[in-house]
């Protein structure tokens, strides 16, 4: 089922700022909140979901290649447990809970204001993809193999031997941190630092799992699909949500960055969304005119040639070109007309040449309309 959009689901313009992203948000959120709406899986989807939309529209970031490339730019598919980058409720009241404020203190554990155990991220990871600027031309999906870190499949991702269970830490009694208090000529001043016993995690695993050593992850290869638009260039980094490496122990899975490469094409040029082609035409075609072929993303095309056609001039064939990623419209392709000169001439080309060289058809008459070659240099280094 394809996803709403973002603004949609928060009823939200496109235009809306931060704070009115914020207030929508809250809004969306308390009229779902799993303690208002116990035993509702309705509620809940549209609680996560709101989540969803308030992560990507809250971070500039992400909220501009969602503006770009829609849900693909921010990774479309939904993690693993329902929720896109695989947030789990927990995750949610981790990362917004301070925006409940104490609308639910002491409901479910929910509350906005209280300590959580600390949630396990995994690292992202960088891939390079070269595209042609035919799969640029078109937008392309790619089916990429990754080596990773994978959920254990043993222990579903638990780091827990089979029957084992969790525990809470001694130490720090399920909060993940330890407070110390110490003396100071100012008076006594209190810190918090994360618990050393479990590393902030607030429970201890009984009996580890033998296939992770409890950590919950294992390396492991994952075949992944990435949908590309049409329209993106050298450089262009996309983010696949939730696809990185797997957190340890049901932690929360990094993104997967995806650069973009190009592949040069063996005659086209590329200059933003237009294609430049340098045409080679001889002395007697540009003289006479004549029809050649010339190469496009999607095959071959034929133009004219006018008879007296000059070196320099620029033929355009609009919308032949590729399409902005920001609009609708595509580019053109530019042609570029190179006369030939031959560097070698028998004795009848020669004589041939000879004989033309002295009519006034064939002495340079330039025109006031003609650009000189330095104004098109100035024009093309500026």
């Amino acid at each position: 089922m394809s996803k709403r959009d973002y603004y949609e689901v928060l009823e939200v313009s496109k235009e809306a700022t931060e704070i009115e992203i914020k207030k929508a948000y809250r809004k969306k959120a308390l009229k779902h909140h799993p303690d208002k709406n116990p035993d509702d899986k309705g509620a809940e989807e549209k609680f996560k979901e709101a989540a969803e939309a308030y992560e990507v529209l809250s971070d500039p970031n992400k909220r501009q290649r969602y503006d770009q490339f829609g849900h693909a730019g921010v990774g479309g598919a939904a993690g693993r447990n329902g929720f896109g980058g695989g947030m789990t409720m927990d995750d949610i009241f981790s990362n917004f809970g301070d925006i409940f404020g104490s609308a639910f203190g002491g409901f479910g554990g929910y509350a906005g204001g209280t300590q959580r155990r600390r949630v396990n991220r995994g690292s992202n990871l960088r891939v390079k993809v070269r595209l042609t600027l035919e799969d640029i031309s078109k937008g392309v999906e790619k089916k990429i193999k990754v080596n990773k870190y994978v959920v254990c499949k043993k222990c579903q991702g638990s780091g827990a031997k089979g029957g084992s269970s969790y525990s809470s830490c001694s130490t720090c009694h399920g909060t993940g941190q330890v407070t110390r208090v110490t003396s100071t000529f100012l008076g006594q001043m209190q810190t918090a630092s994360t618990c050393p016993h479990c590393g902030g995690e607030g429970q201890i695993i009984s009996h580890k799992c033998p296939e992770c050593a409890g950590n919950g992850i294992v390396k492991g290869e994952e075949t992944i699909t990435i949908k590309i638009p049409a329209g993106v260039s050298e450089g262009m980094q996309l983010s696949v949500s939730g696809r990185g490496n797997a957190g340890a122990r049901d932690g929360v899975p990094g993104d997967l960055i995806v650069l973009i490469e190009e592949t040069p094409h063996p005659e086209l040029i590329r200059d933003g969304s237009n294609l430049l082609n340098n045409l080679y035409i001889s002395f007697p075609d540009a003289s006479l005119g004549c029809s050649v072929e010339i190469p496009t993303i999607d095959g071959k095309a034929r133009i004219k040639i006018t008879p007296g056609t000059q070196a320099g001039k620029v033929l355009r064939l609009k919308g032949k070109g590729l399409p902005d990623i920001n609009s609708y419209g595509r580019g053109d392709i530019l042609i570029n007309i190179n006369v030939w000169t031959p560097k070698e001439l028998s004795k009848e080309e020669k004589s041939m040449l000879e004989k033309l060289s002295s009519s006034k058809n064939f002495e340079p008459q330039p025109t006031h309309k003609d650009k000189s070659f330095f104004d098109r240099m100035r024009e093309y280094f500026s």
